[in-house]
């Protein structure tokens, strides 16, 4: 597959194109240290093989943020130093902190805008980031990613709803003018040779935010400054976030958000075609910068065609890789069926925008940290009745029944296929009961089911059933 083969990234020898990109875990102190949570969740991904591992957002400042790591102070270094110890002592993988920058923000609503920064707040930023980076190469990380997408600040300096009215806003070209400042400082402080890549974002997906059209110049920008990655992302902005009152406002509450980290009902890879006219726009003006994106790609397939087919260098999953660390690992041990499937559906996203400690719902109550993969378990089977699963269409939905599995389940996966024929994996349940609202009349469906032990272990299929969906039975 070459979704396993190698990349090198200005001398940092990356054993596959997976990539972990940066999720923030809520698992940190408010003081920034590195703690045993947070080295036990970096340390799971190195275990499952992922190539390149993103530790989530590091600030550069020290502004109140509740449990969020810190990189803005050489106190830092000895606890990031033993994080990254452990996670080369574990694997080949490689390990990049995600350095960041954010504007104040309110429980009211209110949040700080680049307007109201001075030239010499600006200036100390530029510095920040240099310091940061210069930090990391000292801890010993494998490079560094500066976090220009979303709500942050490099981010806001790009977009064009930039308000400001001098060298740093009015036009493209101005606000360009941050992001080259900075990696003018980085070179100069932690040297050409220490890899350093960014993330931005393809769309902004808010009203009169940038689209393609200009990412694809952005990109240009980032490859012509030298900057050794484009990480991909879209969305995620605080201009369409949803408010509630007395919450500090959580960009991933509107649309954007919504794209950002896509749920269920969008299609897989949605966003690969953004990276994909990026990767196409700068090789075509002789840049060969490695272009990553992210999006709902959790299916080895379509992950490995992406690249195969030269659309982008590497992927980047984070919800998938959070439901099962040891996503590379079974691909490698030819145990695809056992991946646990992430389902989208947006646990962990919630769990992050109402301030607590980061998990996948798909884990063990109560665990804190994803299962150790255990091959030699026993799966779950279906006694000697089979599963006995039925389906009935009702009030515009489909639903399903089936028998309790015997031994260790942890859940069912919930299998569909309509016309077409083509199989889907749906759904993931902890119950023996589940409902298709997504049926429609006048289709003719088939599902079965498959039950998984903790590892991702997988049983057989249940017995399959057949349904086709009648306007006469909606009442």
């Amino acid at each position: 597959m070459k979704l396993l083969e190698p990349i090198d990234i200005n001398g940092m020898k990356v054993p596959n194109r997976i990539m972990v990109p940066a999720m923030v875990t809520r698992l940190s102190g408010s003081d920034g240290f590195v703690n045993k949570d947070i080295t036990d969740r970096y340390v799971r991904y190195a275990a499952g093989g992922t190539g390149l591992i993103v530790v989530e957002a590091m600030a550069i400042h020290q502004s109140n943020s509740g449990p969020l790591l810190r990189i803005s102070d050489d106190k830092y270094i000895p606890g990031l130093s033993d994080l990254v110890k452990k996670i080369h002592d574990t694997s080949d993988s490689k390990v990049v902190p995600q350095i960041i920058h954010f504007l104040k923000i309110a429980r009211s609503g209110w949040r700080q805008t680049l307007d109201m920064l001075s030239l010499a707040d600006i200036e100390l930023i530029i510095e920040q980031f240099g310091d940061a980076v210069a930090r990391a190469r000292e801890a010993g990380f494998d490079g560094a990613e500066l976090h220009s997408a979303h709500a942050y600040t490099l981010a806001s300096f790009m977009s064009r709803a930039n308000p400001r009215n001098d060298d740093y806003g009015r036009s493209l070209e101005g606000r360009l003018h941050m992001i080259g400042k900075v990696m003018e400082n980085v070179r100069r402080k932690a040297g050409k040779d220490f890899p350093v890549g960014v993330r931005f974002l393809a769309d902004e997906y808010i009203k009169d935010g940038y689209n393609i059209t200009e990412s694809r110049l952005i990109a240009l920008r980032l490859a012509q400054l030298g900057y050794d990655y484009l990480s991909i992302s879209v969305g995620g902005k605080f201009e369409d976030a949803i408010h509630k009152e007395g919450e500090v406002p959580y960009p991933y509450t509107g649309y954007s958000g919504d794209r950002c980290m896509p749920g269920d009902w969008f299609a897989p890879a949605l966003h690969a075609h953004l990276g994909g006219e990026i990767k196409s726009f700068i090789n075509s003006r002789g840049y060969n910068t490695p272009v990553i994106v992210a999006g709902k790609i959790s299916d080895p397939e379509i992950a490995d065609r992406l690249i195969a087919d030269g659309t982008v260098d590497m992927v980047a999953i984070a919800r998938g890789l959070l439901a099962d660390p040891d996503w590379v690992r079974k691909i490698k041990e030819n145990q695809r069926d056992h991946i646990i499937q992430c389902d989208y559906c947006n646990w962990c996203k919630h769990l992050d925008g109402t301030h607590q400690e980061v998990r996948c719902i798909l884990w063990p109550k109560e665990d804190m940290q994803a299962p150790v993969y255990n091959v030699s378990a026993t799966p779950p089977a279906w006694g000697a009745e089979g599963a006995g699963i039925t389906a009935k269409f009702e009030k515009g939905a489909v639903t399903l029944a089936w028998k309790k599995a015997a031994g260790n389940v942890e859940s069912y996966d919930v299998y569909r296929a309509d016309d077409s024929g083509e199989v889907h994996a749906t759904k993931a349940v902890r119950a023996v009961r589940w409902s298709d609202k997504t049926a429609i009349a006048g289709m003719r469906y088939t599902y079965y089911v498959r039950p998984r032990d903790e590892f991702g272990n997988a049983g057989p299929a249940s017995d399959k059933v057949e349904i086709e969906a009648r306007l006469a039975e909606m009442a």
